[in-house]
């Protein structure tokens, strides 16, 4: 048991991740792991869940809200519960809703938020994000880097676009050593102010 602590905790290099190559959603999961360890292993960013943070708001106030309804209920059996089941079974599709909207327009595959300190320690914090896309029964991998600079809000982004098999090998082995020069050429493009596409 201590030997895996003393593995992880040294900088030797990691065994590569095997995936079942005809699992679409297997291989988009296992190269967005790849694309988040390069942003956070590799590059001296601090990651940012606050966008997670968001939905798990959103999930608990959901919980919450059918926990209220199932005390109350059990507190007033259910003709006197009517009017309050009913309006805490409405909250909680109304909230249902709220996180739909929030997964598919504040998210928008985006599986990685890290910030990057501002040297001086004056301005905000810039924010990078790494957004991904690959349909099903496609073997094309989308991956989209954005850069929000701190000080402005100016938004860069730029997105690359790969065959699976660019990046996984026969066996299924997710090679690290091609993803991270890609990640590395798209943040480099953008810290540089160009777009590259």
């Amino acid at each position: 048991m201590s030997k895996g602590k003393q593995e992880k905790g040294s900088g030797e290099a990691k065994e590569p991740v095997k995936v079942y190559k005809w699992d679409g959603t297997a291989v988009k999961n296992a190269l967005d792991d790849a694309v988040k360890e390069v942003m956070t292993a590799k590059l001296p960013y601090m990651e940012s869940f606050n966008l997670m943070d968001g939905r798990l708001v959103i999930c608990a106030i959901a919980v919450g809200v059918a926990m209220f309804a199932l005390l109350w209920d059990f507190l007033n059996p259910f003709p006197r519960s009517r009017p309050v089941l009913i309006g805490c079974v409405a909250s909680y599709f109304l909230l249902m809703g709220v996180l739909t909207l929030y997964t598919t327009f504040k998210e928008k595959g985006i599986f990685v938020v890290v910030r990057q300190k501002d040297p001086a320690g004056l301005d905000p914090d810039s924010t990078w994000e790494a957004a991904s896309n690959m349909t099903k029964y496609d073997d094309v991998y989308e991956l989209k880097l954005t850069y929000t600079e701190g000080k402005t809000s100016a938004t860069r982004e730029t997105t690359i676009t790969k065959s699976v098999g660019d990046v996984i090998d026969e066996n299924g082995l997710v090679c690290q050593d091609i993803i991270e020069p890609l990640v590395m050429k798209l943040h480099n493009s953008l810290a540089s102010g160009k777009k590259d596409k």
